[in-house]
């Protein structure tokens, strides 16, 4: 016989966790399912979270798994849920090695995977010195000189944005080319633009030295700013006929303020269904997450 848990929730990072925390804490039968590679494995530290700034992420992690494991009607399990389906009060969830689990409600905490630019050399430096955030990273490369490689047309914010840490290069790859505005905004802030294409991320990695160009110059850098594409790691949303909208940046799942989705009884929360992306926010949405399938439980859909 399959168990049955008020709440189901598909991945144990920064989003899941928090929304476990919130049914732990009233009481509620749940289980985490956590496959155990969050988007942000890459990374040694996490930064401007609040209260534990420098932390690296695997700590905060089993920090708190420990601390939610001393609540008795919560149990957290590694493996990834590969199967979703069923309705309010009814959701079946599969695991790869065959096991089920029934819940009342579900909380998709799936997360997105980068789709780094196919430029050689970046992918081995991601996390390090080739960041996504310089909310999250950019005071530890203040001050050295910085490059922002354009992936999709938004790159020209983020590189009005950087010189703030430090001297900016903005490659723009010939994917974007600014409008009269905004190269006047670069000009002020101090953006020097390369039109030229960069072919490969050059240095002894994980650190940069330089990128060179299609044209063989070589351009000094010390870390390099990327804004990549995402995409799910998790179908289940899809399986589960969720609403997904198309994101800035990749897809997201469509919810509302207590981050119900389209399909009564299922939430989602943290990057898979967050425009804006970093630990605080994923963290945040989690709390409404669970404390929004709680108010489910009790009021119905």
């Amino acid at each position: 016989m399959q168990e049955h848990f008020d709440a189901v929730v598909v991945g144990g990072s920064f989003a899941g966790l928090s929304a476990a925390m919130q049914l732990a804490r009233a009481r509620r039968r749940v289980q985490v399912i956590d496959a155990g590679l969050p988007r942000n494995r890459f990374s040694a530290h996490s930064h401007g979270f609040f209260g534990l700034d420098g932390v690296s992420p695997d700590e905060i992690v089993a920090t708190v798994t420990e601390q939610l494991l001393k609540y008795p009607s919560v149990t957290v399990v590694k493996g990834e849920a590969v199967k979703a389906s069923g309705e309010l009060g009814r959701f079946q969830v599969e695991l790869a090695d065959g096991s089920r689990r029934q819940a009342s409600r579900l909380i998709l905490a799936t997360g997105i995977r980068d789709k780094l630019p196919a430029v050689p050399g970046i992918a081995e430096r991601w996390g390090v010195s080739v960041l996504h955030c310089p909310y999250c990273h950019g005071y530890e490369v203040a001050g050295q000189r910085l490059g922002v490689l354009a992936t999709l047309a938004l790159s020209v914010h983020q590189a009005q944005l950087i010189p703030d840490w430090g001297p900016t290069t903005w490659f723009t790859q010939g994917i974007v080319e600014p409008n009269a505005h905004e190269a006047a905004l670069l000009d002020a802030r101090g953006v020097s633009i390369e039109r030229t294409p960069v072919a490969e991320v050059l240095g002894e990695a994980p650190g940069i030295d330089a990128v060179r160009l299609v044209d063989a110059r070589v351009v000094p850098i010390d870390a390099l700013f990327v804004a990549p594409q995402s995409e799910m790691v998790s179908d289940l949303a899809v399986q589960l006929g969720c609403a997904i909208d198309d994101g800035p940046l990749g897809p997201v799942i469509r919810v509302g303020d207590w981050k119900e989705t389209s399909v009564p009884g299922v939430f989602a929360a943290g990057d898979a269904s967050n425009v804006m992306t970093n630990a605080t926010f994923a963290s945040a949405a989690g709390v409404a997450a669970g404390i929004g399938a709680h108010r489910s439980l009790i009021f119905g859909a």
